[in-house]
């Protein structure tokens, strides 16, 4: 069973860019949604094992929502992963203090990373209960890196 993943973005075209990438790259995506309300629903509806949080969600914010899955028990379940355009030293301290696993850049956004992020192999499924993220995590190109 491919890893099942939620995208969460005010784009678009990035959710359908990302959505395309990820399903290529063999992450299932179940989902995508623009608001904290229909990010909220699908998460409840689908539980995905990663949702991808943009930090900026117009005038919405990413952070708000990460920390709404979190008081609903989701974080439990599930891992959020912070996204954004923007470099994530213009969020350390606030991304550090969500209940996000890890802050991914958009431009490195990849099945890979992901995997990476979540201590999944490629080839491995995934069950709730498996996914042993290391809070706080960066991953680039160049590999996981601490987050300041």
């Amino acid at each position: 069973m491919a890893l099942r993943c939620l995208i969460v973005d005010d784009n678009d075209h990035f959710l359908e860019v990302a959505r395309g990438l990820l399903e290529r790259e063999g992450i299932a995506v179940v989902g995508v949604a623009s608001t904290k309300a229909d990010a909220l629903r699908l998460a409840e509806e689908r539980r995905p094992d990663v949702t991808l949080i943009d930090i900026g969600l117009g005038e919405e914010c990413g952070f708000d929502l990460a920390r709404r899955l979190a008081r609903a028990g989701y974080t439990e379940r599930s891992s959020v992963i912070l996204i954004s355009a923007y470099a994530e030293r213009d969020f350390a301290d606030m991304i550090v203090a969500s209940p996000a696993v890890a802050f991914l850049p958009k431009p490195d956004i990849s099945g890979k990373a992901i995997r990476e992020i979540l201590g999944v192999a490629d080839t491995e499924s995934v069950s709730v209960g498996e996914i042993s993220p290391d809070p706080g995590r960066v991953v680039s190109e160049e590999g996981p890196r601490s987050p300041l």
